[in-house]
């Protein structure tokens, strides 16, 4: 298995800013791994929001997770800020594939980079459906 090269700052098109909290540090005194698919959810689900385009209590489509991954490259820790930038990877009919970077702040490497798809479906029949014109004119703007 090869591992992945990080990929820079260029290779994203949105970013989001958080800190670090004294929970997300394992016993090892860095941000434990499970902590990295947190941001990458917090950071889609912020675009999303910001974008018009989740509506968390009554939306419809709802998008799904059905595939994650994440390649570390350095230690970040508490305290300090990251950055996660988002790009889209893929952006199918009914899904998108996200590129995600977390970079600590400041830093033009990333310490981790990851994927994250959505699978988007109805609200109440869990069936997938066709992402809305609207959305994939937003998501466009990511690739």
């Amino acid at each position: 298995m090869s591992r992945p090269v990080p990929r820079g700052r260029d290779a994203y098109r949105w970013f989001m800013t958080m800190a670090t909290r004294w929970a997300d540090n394992d016993a090892y005194g860095h941000v434990n791994n499970t902590v990295y698919y947190q941001w990458f959810d917090t950071a889609v689900n912020q675009w999303l929001v910001g974008q018009g385009l989740l509506d968390i209590e009554a939306g419809d489509p709802i998008g799904l997770v059905v595939e994650t991954s994440c390649s570390y490259f350095a230690s970040l820790s508490f305290p300090g800020e990251i950055e996660v930038g988002i790009a889209v990877e893929r952006l199918g009919s009914s899904s998108v594939t996200y590129r995600l970077g977390v970079f600590g702040a400041g830093s033009n490497e990333p310490s981790a980079q990851g994927q994250f798809t959505h699978v988007y479906v109805g609200r109440d029949s869990r069936r997938p459906v066709t992402l809305p014109e609207e959305w994939r004119t937003k998501l466009e703007t990511l690739i």
